[in-house]
C-alpha cells in the first residue's frame, strides 16, 4: 500500500505543472479527478488477481478477482431524473397519473423505488419546461401529470 502511494505521489508531481496550467481550481479539480479514475482503472487491470483495490472513486474496498460482485456494487439504478425522462419519450405520460402511480409504475417496471418526494420536484420542473402538463384531479383533488 506505501508503495502505490508512493507512486501516485510521483504521478501526481508529473502532471502537476498541467493542472496548474488553468485558471479554474474547478477546472483543476475536475482533471485531477478524471487522471486519478485513469490511473485507478490501470491499476486495477495491472494488479494480480485476489489482491485488494479501490475502486474508481475511493469509497469502498474490493478483491479485484470478485468481479460479479464489483459489478453488482459498481453500476447503479438510473435516477429519478433519467427514470423520468424516458418515461418522458415513451406513451406513459398520454395518460394522467397522479405522482402515487408514477412511483409504483417506476418500481414495477424500472425496479427503481423513489418516494413521491423525490418525483415531485422534478415532475413540477417537466410541467414548468412545458414538458408536462400539471392538473389536478376532480376525483381526488391531487395533481396529475399529463404530457403537452
Amino acid at each position: 500500500m506505501n508503495r502505490q502511494i508512493e507512486k501516485l505521489k510521483r504521478q501526481l508531481t508529473e502532471i502537476a505543472e498541467v493542472v496548474n496550467s488553468f485558471q479554474s481550481e474547478a477546472v483543476q479539480v475536475r482533471v485531477v479527478d478524471r487522471l486519478l479514475d485513469e490511473i485507478m482503472e490501470i491499476e486495477r487491470v495491472d494488479t494480480a488477481e485476489g489482491s485488494e483495490i479501490f475502486n474508481n472513486r475511493n469509497r469502498r474496498l474490493r478483491v479485484a478477482n470478485d468481479t460479479e460482485n464489483y459489478q453488482t456494487q459498481g453500476r447503479k439504478k438510473p435516477g429519478a431524473t433519467k427514470v423520468l425522462n424516458q418515461l418522458l419519450l415513451s406513451d406513459y405520460f398520454k395518460t394522467p397519473h397522479s405522482i402515487s402511480s408514477i412511483a409504483s409504475y417506476c418500481k414495477e417496471k424500472f425496479d427503481s423505488e423513489f418516494k413521491t418526494s423525490e418525483l415531485s420536484g422534478i415532475l413540477l420542473k417537466l410541467a414548468k419546461e412545458n414538458k408536462l402538463k400539471r392538473e389536478r384531479s376532480n376525483e381526488n383533488n391531487r395533481f396529475e401529470y399529463v404530457v403537452v
